[in-house]
Order: structure tokens, then C-alpha cells, then sequence
């Protein structure tokens, strides 16, 4: 199974995470003792998919950040890569400004919209993490996907009846399946997560 050689420090992030976390329960708290392995790790599972694929995108957006998941792990992992994280929900977004302020994340961008008002503007690739259904992710992507770009999305096991449901969607915008790519948490149980990838 894949694993993944994360190389930076997240000591100062999960402190400041957790103390944010206390007041506006940005994961439940019986997900704070999994913050690394469930929120961090999980996040930069993206590096398989770097890997794999020897890509490296100039910028990304992620949709729905929530607390600031995938992007603010890929921003402190990867500082050179920009990073634009949106959420419709402001206290979110005031969170991980706060968390961006802290560590001095100057490539991480936060917009607090809804991601069907973002116009003009066109990424290498887009990432979502918990948020919602892959039809749905596809067409607020697509518009704002550079040719040759890249969706990818973190699921679990249902993402082969969520990639059924799209297929039409999918073939509407005459997008690429690619092979998932399949990694297990560290955890003691089994927990294994899949990163579903579309390409332009």
C-alpha cells in the first residue's frame, strides 16, 4: 500500500489548529486525538498523486476547505506551489486566516464565496475534500480548470458508485478517468481512502 514521506514540521500548525478548534469546532473533538493521521496525512496524500503523475501544478484551488483541508497541509508542504482555498461559510474561512496569519503562509489564499461566483479565473488543478458528491464537484471544477488540468477529489470506498452516477456529467465534459489511487491512514484499524482523478 502507498505511503507517504511527509518532510515538514506540523507541531505549530496542530497547536494552533487545536486551540482554534476549542472555541469553533472545526473538527469534532473526538476527531482531535486523529487530527495528523485522519486531516494532515490524508491531506497530503496528494503527493502520491504528484508522484504518480510527475506533476506539480503551479496553483490550486480547493473547494469547500472547511478548516482549511486539503490546503493549508499542501500550502505548508509545498511553498511554492499557490494555493486558494474557498468556503461559502466565513467563521471557516476566519479560521484559516487565522492559522495562514500564525504560520506565515504567504501562498494561501482565502475566498469566502460560494465557488460558482469565482469567474475569471483558471487553475492546474482543483482538489476537494468532504464536501459533496462527485457530479456536483465536477461542474463547479470544470469552468475553472485550465486545459490539461486536473480534479482531484478525496473519497472513500463509495467512489465507484459516485463515478457511476457522474457518468454522464463526466462524458458531458469529456473528462479523463483516471486509475484511483489507493492508501490506507495510519491508523491502527484499516482505513483506506481513495483519490479520485479527472483530467481536462
Amino acid at each position: 500500500m502507498n505511503k507517504i514521506n511527509i518532510t515538514n514540521d506540523f507541531s505549530e500548525y496542530k497547536k494552533i489548529f487545536l486551540e482554534l478548534n476549542s472555541k469553533l469546532n472545526l473538527i469534532s473533538k473526538n476527531e482531535e486525538q486523529f487530527l495528523y493521521e485522519k486531516h494532515i496525512y490524508d491531506s497530503l496524500s496528494i503527493k502520491l498523486f504528484f508522484d504518480t503523475y510527475n506533476f506539480i501544478p503551479e496553483n490550486i484551488l480547493d473547494i469547500g476547505t472547511g478548516g482549511g483541508f486539503p490546503s493549508v497541509p499542501i500550502a505548508i508542504e509545498y511553498p511554492k506551489i499557490k494555493v486558494t482555498a474557498i468556503d461559502s461559510i466565513g467563521k471557516k474561512i476566519r479560521a484559516v486566516q487565522t492559522i495562514s496569519e500564525n504560520l506565515n503562509l504567504t501562498n494561501l489564499t482565502l475566498i469566502n464565496d460560494r465557488v460558482e461566483n469565482i469567474k475569471n479565473q483558471k487553475y492546474d488543478l482543483i482538489t476537494s475534500r468532504a464536501v459533496g458528491k462527485i457530479e456536483k464537484l465536477i461542474e463547479y471544477a470544470v469552468p475553472l480548470l485550465n486545459d490539461n488540468g486536473f480534479i482531484l477529489l478525496y473519497k472513500s470506498k463509495s467512489a465507484n458508485e459516485e463515478i457511476d452516477e457522474a457518468i454522464n456529467t463526466i462524458r458531458k465534459h469529456h473528462l479523463k478517468i483516471k486509475p484511483f489511487i489507493e492508501y490506507n491512514l495510519p491508523l491502527k484499524e484499516p482505513y483506506t481512502r481513495n483519490l479520485v482523478i479527472f483530467e481536462k
